[in-house]
């Protein structure tokens, strides 16, 4: 993985982005392809293009001989251009990302067409018998996914470094326990992470299209294989699931904390009354 400098915004007027369906590869040794994770989210619907190379994912053509699909959860996935070529496609749709981030993080995986080969991945390339847009679609789910699990797969190590102040003040070895205010902070944080690789990304699923072409399960099989989507996927979600109990715990703790802090000001309270009453009957 890699990390790209920011983008900058483009003007108005180009924002209309304009596609035609001839995509002829066969004849280029290989093709470089680029995922990159540029935002939580892209907002798809208010891109305007005429004749897509495919939807669901949208594909549209760029450069003077590539495409790019565009996945929701703020990927995109460019095949065939040069950096430059790739720079203004993302500056182009800069202003449809939805949160976007400072640092993009990148993915290269270059192709070669072979009709005669079994599609996998080898020595670095992976090898496709032909250049269909669903193909690229399915390449694109298995990059995109893989990305994101990686971005996220950071922010759990960094949410189990912020943590460590729970775990520690449950042993009362933390001479300042944490504050609830924090806490549910982090509690937001999680729920956010779960909520964007499992009801968004969808990373257990296999891509639509393979829905409408069962003959590619194999590739995107041989890739999520490669990627160890599953494998990242199930440790992620042990990893959130660990998180969210130490979480809970700690509330937990907390809220018992407080409310012993409420009961000691109600029996202080009550015996400052006491005081008071006994002062007045004296007096």
């Amino acid at each position: 993985m890699t990390l790209s400098p920011d983008l900058m915004p483009i003007n108005a007027e180009s924002q209309t982005l304009i596609s035609s369906t001839d995509l002829d590869w066969s004849s280029k040794e290989s093709i470089l392809t680029r995922a990159y994770l540029i935002g939580e989210r892209i907002a798809i619907k208010n891109i305007e293009v005429q004749d897509p190379l495919a939807t669901n994912p949208l594909i549209i053509r760029t450069g003077a001989d590539g495409c790019a699909v565009l996945l929701r959860y703020g990927v995109v996935v460019i095949f065939n251009c040069s950096e430059s070529e790739e720079l203004e496609f993302l500056h182009q749709i800069n202003s449809h990302i939805q949160e976007s981030f400072s640092e993009k993080l990148l993915e290269v995986l270059p192709m070669v067409i072979r009709p005669n080969v079994k599609e996998r991945l080898e020595s670095g390339y992976l090898s496709i018998q032909e250049c269909t847009t669903e193909r690229l679609q399915i390449i694109a789910e298995a990059l995109g996914k893989s990305i994101v699990l990686d971005y996220y797969e950071r922010e759990v190590s960094n949410l189990f470094d912020k943590i460590k102040p729970f775990t520690t003040a449950i042993q009362g070895k933390n001479p300042r326990p944490p504050k609830e205010k924090e806490l549910l902070g982090y509690i937001g944080g999680l729920l956010l992470i779960e909520q964007k690789v499992f009801g968004i990304v969808e990373v257990g699923e296999k891509p639509d299209p393979i829905w409408d072409f069962p003959e590619l399960d194999r590739l995107y099989l041989r890739l999520e294989d490669e990627y160890e989507l599953r494998e990242r996927w199930l440790a992620l979600e042990k990893k959130l699931i660990l998180i969210s109990r130490t979480m809970e715990t700690a509330l937990a703790i907390l809220q018992r904390d407080s409310s012993h802090r409420v009961e000691w000001y109600i029996v202080i309270l009550i015996v400052i009354e006491i005081i008071l009453a006994i002062y007045s009957l004296l007096n």
